[in-house]
């Protein structure tokens, strides 16, 4: 009799340990799949300003274009505080060579502006192809290298209309040896 108590005991305590077991089995589960989930839900402009440029600066000039065309989208595209247009314009900043940067006045006021009217118009980037490495053009001049290569955005207005914006790049590397936008113009057909 006291083998068939203890038995049963036994199957109890197994029992209410593998409960257990289930449980914060299940609640550690539970917890990364809601980390995962907050991962996935940050927005397109948080992720775009997660870039750590200080440390993983785009290695080659496509690189650096498309993530200006990330940013560009994100500018034209999402919704966004204040706080966040300012990080966005300096992030893109980032990406401009000095001289450019110096032959910019009132950087962030116009932006706002062109961004306003961009919205105002109902413009958004459907979508933006930079050109293929093997396109990318390089050379040197007076001392210094550069990479000019293209992108295209593809820009529709309200849902129907559609036109394509061909862009050329010309990137200067930095004496960081970082490609930096020198400047870009529109290319017409």
């Amino acid at each position: 009799m006291k083998d068939s108590k203890t038995v049963r005991i036994v199957i109890v305590a197994v029992v209410l340990a593998v409960i257990v077991l289930v449980f914060f089995a299940y609640q550690g589960n539970r917890g990364k799949q809601q980390q995962a989930a907050e991962a996935v839900s940050a927005t397109v402009v948080q992720n775009v300003l997660m870039k750590d440029l200080e440390h993983s600066y785009p290695p080659t000039p496509k690189e650096v274009v498309k993530y200006y065309a990330e940013i560009t989208e994100c500018f034209y595209n999402e919704e966004y505080s204040d706080e966040d247009l300012t990080k966005l314009a300096n992030k893109i900043q980032h990406l401009y060579d000095v001289e450019l940067i110096a032959n910019q006045e009132n950087y962030i006021d116009g932006l706002r502006q062109e961004i306003q009217d961009m919205k105002k118009n109902k413009y958004t980037i459907a979508s933006y192809e930079v050109s293929a490495s093997t396109d990318v053009e390089y050379f040197d001049q007076d001392g210094d290298s550069y990479a000019r290569l293209y992108c295209t955005f593809n820009i529709k207005q309200d849902n129907s209309s559609r036109i394509t914006s061909l862009e050329r790049f010309v990137l200067r590397k930095d004496v960081d040896g970082h490609w930096k936008i020198l400047g870009w113009e529109l290319v017409e057909d």
